[in-house]
């Protein structure tokens, strides 16, 4: 609903076990071309892993915007960062009740 209000292009994703961190990594180098936001719903889904190897591309993409700067290396390429661009992640406890949940690791806490 925010990025309707915005008039800003949003693209939800369902995070499942059987993702992995190439084709996630080359989801966010096209959100973060493009300007547009991602959500990723149910993020603590993915194996541990592979939550480990895209949080250091998120914070990555992260520490770009943060320093405003115009490009930043993304899966060993040069990729332009637009500072409209950004990353959402939705999770459900670990735990009781929600099978297949991995702990957030503490760099994306």
């Amino acid at each position: 609903d925010m990025g309707k209000a915005l008039g800003k292009f949003v693209v939800v994703f369902n995070c499942s076990d059987q993702m992995d961190y190439r084709g996630l990594g080359r989801i966010y180098k096209g959100l973060a071309q493009s300007g547009s936001w991602g959500c990723f719903d149910e993020f603590n889904r993915l194996e541990e892993a592979v939550l480990s190897a895209v949080s250091m591309q998120i914070q990555t993409i992260q520490a770009a915007l943060k320093s405003r700067s115009s490009h930043t290396e993304l899966l060993s390429r040069q990729v332009d960062i637009n500072p409209n661009s950004g990353i959402f992640i939705t999770l459900n406890p670990a735990g009781k009740g929600y099978g297949g949940r991995q702990k957030l690791p503490d760099n994306l806490k």
